[in-house]
């Protein structure tokens, strides 16, 4: 194993002097890897390796990248941070032999075995640690969380603020005692190192601290209760609460174990009731050692097997199910569209509908809205008082292949921060959060559901971990993500990763793999082998019912929801043919022989004379009648029906007179002269001006889809990341290049600067030099660019912008220097 990745510093036998130094040595390849394990590094690009250093030590883009760590890379970084680093300068770093030592790993791997744990004692050796933590520190490298110095490692500096307490130790001797008063570190340095040559107080009782032999003979001066309090406080946290912790005592008035041990330094007082354990001391008490019970490896998985190819088949099954409930909810929101709630969310009433609709519960029910929502399936119209409507994007949908349909759903809930499950709990203000509402968005839940999706996909094809295991795992993984509502939130992403067919029978899918490894392709081929292939046809029965025996062909199934009934769903539909669904298939166009061709085409069964009879009888009805406006009239080419429909009690409240043979008028409008005709089994239609039958068609309306914003750890594409580093280099190049800065005229006639920027400018195109300028952009800041200037004119200078990798029109007001390149060729 190498002490530390080859870096251009270290081979030319050079220190690289600070880590933006160490990261301008990186390769290309390796800055793409950094930007790509940490995109938001990369947004925007940074102008130069400068600012690239000093985001990438920033406080929150740290902690963010701490939450990935396992717990055996988070243990190799919280050692890098706890050795050596005495809090008052730069921290020294250490070397990979002193972290194999601390961490109790055997510096002579063996290959082939892999240790459970690190050794929690120097007697215990584990072979094949070295392995791990060449492993680790090579992960730390590529996260730019550590850098090395030679032959040491070294950790960013915003470490020691984000790890207070590494390896549970606490604080170095040195800051410890340089925020006590003068006056009590003279003191225990007069007691503890009288015969000490350094040059302070506090400098004398650090290296007292620092020698093992000499915090021993400490040790051996203090009795059975303090060496008791110690070792409770050995392996963390290294703070205790006692009253009046700042008292003045001395070895020789020392009562108790408290004071004893204030007295010898190997308690400091950290605040008025807070006594706080030395690294240097903690270290001592531990044998060297920096934890207890440290696992290279996660915990293994335990549960019972299934069949993988059962879980892939029911996973499979409930996609397929999610896929029509989807379709039919959105089918029924096309033409009853809810409202949307003053809060922009939908009803509590709507949601039981959609349910109902879907035939799932209400927690599922939620789910899938949100997750269509979330999908671009299901958007707001722009009218004042809102309905959610499908959207265009919707119609695309319902087109594609089922494996893309289910594809665009799964991808949708793995990256949406809506909480589904937090639907009719209360805010902190009491009020119901509805679904689609505010209130429901969490930014943990994407890196919940990936956590829980990516530790199941460690499990063998098949495995059905147990919730314990999983938990462990999960944590092993995570350390820094446990909390209460991070558990929440996995707990969720469990029951709605089986909603949605993600995983099945408690294991994860086999088309659910593919997607965790980036290739949506790939889970979209394993999940098309699994579902059940579309039918192309049907049994009509004789009970005016005809049963599909799976999912059908969109066509044949849009048909068949246009004159049928659906009655029930699950491993076979049922339709039930009926007046008003003939009659909604007559009124969208179909004419009789259309229906009956349908039937006959895609029927695997005879169709019953009762269905062809309902079929004509509703057919030959249809349209004799046709109302226009008076308020109304009934025309009609048969007189005996007008005087049918005069002699009938049932319509005694239309208030109908006839004006002819064939002409009835109502007093009544249209609209409701023909829905009150339809109830008594006349099934008119209506006609418009000229006398032509104008069909109710359903009108189609669609909304917007809005587009969700991308998350901030979300991946970018490789080809962008490339880009990303391509513009980094040449904007770091433009910030570090060496260059001869053009005179230009601070004072003068007006437009004499602008006029010298020019003329430079001018002289740099005709000789096809690259050129420096100093620019000032459009949002006020202050950038360097490296440019090959090609015609300037209008005040304007047309170049090619090495950063942009473009070319570019620049403003001459806002260029506030100019410079010629040392070396013009680069």
């Amino acid at each position: 194993m190498t002490e530390n990745p080859p870096t251009e510093g270290s081979a030319s036998g050079r220190r690289p002097p600070t880590f933006t130094g160490w990261l301008r040595s990186r390769s290309d390849e390796e800055l793409t890897a950094l930007l790509s394990a940490r995109p938001d590094l990369a947004r925007p690009v940074p102008a130069d390796i400068g600012t690239l250093a000093t985001r990438a030590t920033t406080r929150n883009t740290v902690l963010r990248v701490l939450e990935r760590l396992d717990r055996f890379t988070l243990a190799v970084l919280e050692s890098v941070v706890a050795l050596g680093d005495d809090r008052l300068s730069e921290p020294v770093g250490v070397t990979t032999a002193e972290l194999t030592d601390a961490l109790r790993l055997d510096p002579a791997p063996c290959p082939g075995t892999a240790p459970p744990v690190a050794r929690p004692r120097p007697s215990a050796v584990a072979s094949g640690g070295n392995l791990f933590l060449a492993r680790a520190l090579d992960e730390l490298y590529r996260l730019a969380l550590v850098w090395p110095d030679r032959d040491r490692t070294r950790p960013v500096q915003v470490l020691r603020e984000l790890l207070p307490h590494p390896a549970q130790l606490g604080p170095p001797a040195r800051p410890l005692l340089a925020a006590l008063p003068h006056a009590t570190v003279k003191r225990l340095a007069d007691e503890l190192a009288p015969d000490s040559t350094a040059s302070t107080p506090v400098e004398s009782v650090a290296t007292l601290l620092a020698e093992p032999a000499r915090v021993a003979a400490l040790l051996g001066q203090v009795g059975e209760r303090a060496h008791s309090l110690l070792e409770g406080m050995a392996w963390g946290p290294p703070n205790g609460t006692v009253a009046d912790a700042r008292r003045e005592v001395d070895v020789a008035t020392a009562g108790s174990p408290v004071e004893t041990l204030i007295a010898r330094a190997l308690l400091v007082p950290t605040g008025d009731d807070t006594l706080t354990l030395p690294r240097e001391v903690g270290l001592h008490l531990r044998e060297g050692a920096l934890f207890q019970d440290l696992s290279v490896e996660p915990p293994p998985f335990e549960g019972r097997e299934r069949s993988a190819e059962t879980v892939s088949r029911t996973a499979a099954g409930q996609a397929f199910t999610v896929l029509r409930a989807v379709e039919e909810l959105l089918e029924h929101w096309a033409h009853n569209p809810p409202g949307v709630l003053r809060n922009g969310g939908l009803g509590v009433r709507d949601l039981r509908r959609a349910a109902q609709v879907m035939e799932v519960d209400e927690s599922e029910a939620a789910l899938l809205v949100e997750v269509v929502h979330a999908a671009g399936l299901v958007g707001t119209d722009d009218r004042v008082a809102g309905e959610w409507l499908p959207t265009r994007e919707y119609d695309l949908w319902r087109e594609s292949p089922p494996e893309a349909r289910w594809l665009r759903l799964a991808l949708a809930w793995i990256g949406s921060d809506r909480t589904a499950s937090l639907a009719g709990t209360k805010d902190s203000g009491g009020r119901i959060r509805n679904v689609l509402g505010p209130g429901l968005g969490r930014p943990g839940a994407p890196r919940a559901r990936r956590d829980l999706l990516a530790a199941l996909g460690e499990a063998e094809p098949g495995l059905v971990p147990s919730e314990e295991s999983l938990s462990a795992r999960m944590a092993w993984r995570h350390p820094r993500r446990q909390s209460q509502t991070y558990s929440e939130l996995v707990e969720s992403a469990r029951t709605e990763a089986s909603v949605l067919g993600l995983t099945a029978l408690g294991a994860l899918a086999g088309h659910t793999r593919p997607l965790l490894a980036g290739d949506p392709d790939g889970a979209a081929r394993e999940l098309a082998e699994e579902l059940p292939q579309p039918l192309d046809h049907i049994l009509v029965q004789g009970d005016m019912t005809a049963v599909a025996p799976g999912p059908l062909v969109a066509d044949l199934a849009r048909e068949l929801a246009l004159i049928a009934e659906v009655e029930s769903t699950g491993g076979a539909t049922v339709y039930r043919f009926t007046e008003d669904s003939i009659r909604r298939g007559l009124d969208a166009g179909r004419g009789v022989a259309d229906i009956t061709d349908l039937l006959e085409r895609h029927s695997r069964t005879p169709l019953p004379q009762a269905l062809r009879y309902l079929v004509s009888d509703v057919g030959r009805r249809h349209g004799r009648l046709r109302a226009g406006t008076a308020s109304s009239y009934l025309r009609c080419d048969e007189p005996s029906l007008l005087e049918e429909l005069l002699n009938d009690r049932r319509a005694d409240g239309l208030g109908l007179i006839r004006l002819a043979p064939t002409v009835v008028a109502s007093r009544e409008n249209r609209a409701a002269l023909v829905e009150r005709l339809r109830q008594l089994g006349y099934h008119p239609v209506s006609e418009s001006g000229d006398g032509a039958m104008s069909l109710d068609r359903p009108e189609i309306r669609r909304a917007d889809p809005v587009e969700a914003p991308d998350a901030p750890d979300s991946e970018a594409s490789a080809e962008t990341v490339r880009a990303a580093v391509r513009a980094l280099r040449a904007g770091d190049e433009a910030a570090t290049i060496a260059r001869r800065p053009v005179p230009l005229p601070t004072d003068g006639p007006p437009g004499a600067r602008a006029a010298a920027v020019m003329s430079a400018l001018s002289a740099a195109a005709r000789d096809e030099r690259r050129v420096w300028i100093g620019y000032t952009d459009t949002d006020g800041r202050q950038v360097s660019r490296i440019v090959h200037p090609s015609s300037v004119d209008g005040g304007f200078v047309t170049a090619y912008d090495a950063t942009r990798d473009a070319v570019h029109r620049f403003a001459v007001h806002r260029i506030s220097a100019v410079a010629e390149l040392a070396d013009p060729e680069g």
